[in-house]
């Protein structure tokens, strides 16, 4: 594990996820937290594109940290956090989040952070291994997962039929079974 020194700028991220809330809040700690540049986003958390957070990012070097007013503001989920954070301390820029107290330049900030990311891929174990045991139980019951079919075997038997001598077009034949065309195409390839 390296050991990082804030040597570097401090920048700032912030975000509020519509137009409707007001990032002042975030930005004014960031500032009073001596962040030298903060750059906000207006996003969803489950957005991929950030652009603001992209531009703090490429302009990151060794020895700056890249400062949030919460974890929630940087990542869409945990794993994106960890993610995140992974990439900046590979290229030996830090990592602060100022209301859980998190500052990855520590030893102390490190073993937090790396204590979450164990929290979360046990909590992701336990759903995973929930899910599977729920779903054994359900088909020795017999039933089975995922969406009915639309496609009974009377419907796949008339759409031969229709389709049978070119008498019906493949479009009509799914506008008179109620179905869509690729739905039609999928149950006669089964």
């Amino acid at each position: 594990m390296t050991t990082l020194t804030t040597t570097g700028r401090l920048i700032g991220y912030a975000r509020v996820s519509t137009g409707d809330q007001d990032a002042a809040l975030q930005q004014d700690a960031l500032v009073a937290a001596g962040c030298a540049q903060v750059l906000t986003d207006m996003a969803s958390g489950a957005l991929t594109s950030r652009p603001q957070l992209e531009v703090a990012l490429q302009g990151m070097g060794p020895g700056d940290t890249l400062v949030v007013w919460r974890l929630d503001r940087l990542g869409r989920s945990l794993r994106h956090l960890l993610e995140v954070v992974d990439g900046l301390a590979a290229r030996g820029v830090g990592f602060r989040s100022l209301t859980e107290s998190i500052d990855t330049t520590t030893a102390t900030g490190r073993l937090v952070l790396h204590l979450f990311g164990a929290l979360a891929e046990f909590e992701r174990d336990l759903v995973r291994e929930r899910t599977e045991a729920g779903l054994a139980a359900a088909r020795s019951r017999g039933r089975r997962g995922g969406r009915p079919t639309v496609m009974t075997p009377a419907k796949i038997a008339a759409a031969r039929a229709m389709l049978a001598g070119e008498a019906h077009s493949v479009r009509e034949t799914a506008e008179a079974l109620g179905v869509s065309r690729a739905t039609l195409y999928r149950s006669l390839n089964n």
